[in-house]
């Protein structure tokens, strides 16, 4: 029987949209102010994708530093994963156009349609890749541009997303390092709480459709917020339980950064103190898929992670879906820290 590898994360990477939009510019927009924005949510400002500014050209980015920072060339790769709702198209996956930008020619391409806790999803399938000997380089993005999909005269959803890309490059690591576990969820009885109503096959976008704004984010906030809460708690025990650890030995939570009040409570509910918490929802809002690389490449950035720490993932979102990652990290085959 063939040994498992491990895979460890050995480059990171992230992109932003030069167009920050504070909350004063907000007020300008809809009924709100900075007070209310920051007191429920913790953002302060966002990033607001220009028109040209796509998930694609975010992500191939933010792939490229990752795949720098790594000292790995585009040609090494095996797999992009893109973890993404707002792809540049339909169909054909976004991950093959940032696989055309960034020249990985002989890198297999699909992308991961898991809303908010996309990146967690994606991490823990090319982690499957590599653990079992078929891939070695693996590029795992998160990427979305949801102020493109936002109605921005909702006040309640238009103050909390904001644009970005982040990318990891995953590759084998030492025995003890890296990946250590993950777990997934979903509860799609659920799948109506947030998300967007037009623009699929079922509900196709018509005239009359654009007029009542069937193609923006919906979303039933006080159901969202109950749900994170619990949920974040869980799945993170849940995984670390797994790799037979506990909450005492996390050096460093990285939750996905929708809420302030969604990770503090949820911090709360496990006995975890901020400061092993990474934290910058105020800068970025909610990047959805790219809120955790985007966090995880400041935190390796900052040196607030450093070789042998145990970091712990979780992300949350539509579908409803859930999922946490337990990673020790490595940085002595490659990236920060």
């Amino acid at each position: 029987m063939r040994e498992l590898i491990n895979s460890g994360i050995s480059g990171v990477g992230m992109a932003v949209p030069e167009r920050i939009m504070t909350n004063a510019d907000i007020e300008q927009l809809v009924e709100t102010s900075n007070e209310w924005i920051v007191t429920r949510t913790g953002i302060k400002e966002r990033r607001v994708s220009a028109p040209d500014e796509t998930v694609a050209s975010l992500g191939a980015k933010a792939a490229k530093l990752a795949l720098e920072n790594a000292g790995v060339t585009a040609d090494k790769l095996d797999l992009i994963i893109c973890a993404t709702t707002t792809g540049d198209f339909l169909w054909p996956a976004t991950a093959c156009l940032i696989q055309k930008d960034i020249g990985a020619v002989s890198a297999a391409a699909f992308d991961i349609s898991a809303a908010c806790s996309g990146f967690v999803y994606a991490l823990s399938v090319a982690d499957g890749f590599i653990r079992t000997g078929a891939m070695k380089n693996i590029l795992v993005i998160g990427a979305d541009t949801l102020t493109k999909q936002l109605n921005w005269q909702d006040r309640n959803t238009c103050v909390l997303f904001g644009d970005g890309a982040g990318a990891v490059l995953l590759a084998p690591t030492q025995p003890g390092y890296g990946i250590l576990s993950f777990t997934l969820g979903t509860d799609g009885g659920k799948f109506d709480v947030i998300g967007i109503r037009g623009g699929g096959t079922r509900n196709p976008i018509t005239h009359e459709g654009l007029d009542l704004k069937e193609n923006t984010i919906v979303m039933r906030g006080s159901e969202v917020f109950k749900f994170a809460v619990k949920i974040m708690g869980d799945a993170s025990l849940n995984a670390l339980e797994k790799a037979q650890l506990t909450i005492k030995d996390i050096d460093l939570y990285i939750p996905h950064q929708a809420n302030l009040r969604i990770i503090k409570a949820a911090a709360d509910r496990m006995g975890l103190d901020e400061n092993r918490i990474f934290l910058n929802v105020e800068k970025y809002g909610n990047t959805s898929a790219a809120s955790i690389p985007i966090a995880m490449t400041e935190a390796a950035q900052s040196g607030r992670i450093k070789t042998g720490d145990v970091i712990v993932t979780v992300g949350f979102g539509a579908g409803l879906t859930w999922g946490a990652n337990v990673i020790r990290w490595d940085c002595r085959n490659g990236g920060m820290g």
